[in-house]
C-alpha cells in the first residue's frame, strides 16, 4: 500500500491516505504510455489539410495544341499535374486520424502515469484551495508555497472559483475528474488532486 500525505492551502500536513499500488504504484513502461499518448494526438488532429486534383482545378477541357507537329511533347489538358496550375497527384485529403485503442490499455496507461508522479514526489493531495473569492492573486500564492510553476489540477466536483482564478495562470490546467488523461499528466510537471477525487480515481482504475 502507498501512503500520501493530505495538505491544506498553507502547506500544513493535515491527514494521511493509503491507497492501492496496484493503481499508484504500478511500474511504468514506456512503450505502453508512448502507444497512449500517440493515440491521443491521432485524435487531435483536425485532418483538414487538402488539395485540389486535376478534377477540381480551373481550367479547360480542350486540347491545348494539336498532337503532332510543334515540336512539343503531346499534351490532353492545361489541368495536367505536369503543367503550371495543374491539379496534384496523391495530394492529402480531409480524413479522421483516429483509431482504436483497447480500454485495458488506456486505463494501465493512466495508472502509470499516476504511480510516474508519486514515485518522482510530484503528486499532491489537497484538502481544499483555500479560496473564498475568484482571485488570480491567491492562486498564484498557493501554488508559490508549494514550489509550483508547472501543474494540472483535478477536482471532483467543478469549481468555478478555481477555475476562474487559474486561467490566467500559464503553465496550469484544470482537469475534472471525467477529463483525466495521460498525456496532461505526463506534459504537467506535478499533479495537484483534491482529496475527494482519489478514491474516485482508484476505484475507477482498479484492474
Amino acid at each position: 500500500m502507498t501512503i500520501l500525505a493530505v495538505y491544506n492551502a498553507q502547506k500544513e500536513k493535515v491527514g494521511e491516505l493509503t491507497v492501492s499500488d496496484t493503481v499508484f504504484g504500478v511500474i511504468p513502461k514506456e512503450g505502453v504510455l508512448h502507444e497512449v499518448v500517440k493515440w491521443q494526438l491521432a485524435g487531435k488532429r483536425a485532418g483538414t489539410a487538402c488539395v485540389k486534383t486535376r478534377s477540381e482545378v480551373s481550367g479547360s477541357g480542350k486540347k491545348p495544341f494539336r498532337q503532332k507537329g510543334t515540336g512539343r511533347a503531346r499534351a490532353g489538358s492545361n489541368k495536367s499535374p505536369l503543367w503550371k496550375r495543374g491539379g496534384s497527384v496523391f495530394g492529402p485529403k480531409p480524413r479522421d486520424y483516429s483509431y482504436s485503442l483497447p480500454k485495458k490499455v488506456r486505463r494501465l496507461a493512466l495508472r502509470m502515469a499516476l504511480s510516474t508522479k508519486i514515485e518522482g514526489d510530484r503528486l499532491l493531495v489537497l484538502r481544499d484551495f483555500g479560496l473564498e473569492q475568484i482571485k488570480t492573486k491567491d492562486m498564484k500564492g498557493l501554488l508559490d508555497r508549494f514550489n509550483i510553476k508547472k501543474a494540472v489540477i483535478v477536482t471532483d466536483t467543478p469549481d468555478q472559483i478555481l477555475e476562474l482564478s487559474s486561467r490566467n495562470i500559464s503553465n496550469v490546467k484544470i482537469l475534472p475528474l471525467k477529463g483525466i488523461n495521460v498525456y496532461d499528466l505526463l506534459k504537467y510537471e506535478y499533479v495537484i488532486i483534491k482529496e475527494p477525487a482519489v478514491g474516485v480515481i482508484e476505484e475507477r482504475l482498479k484492474p
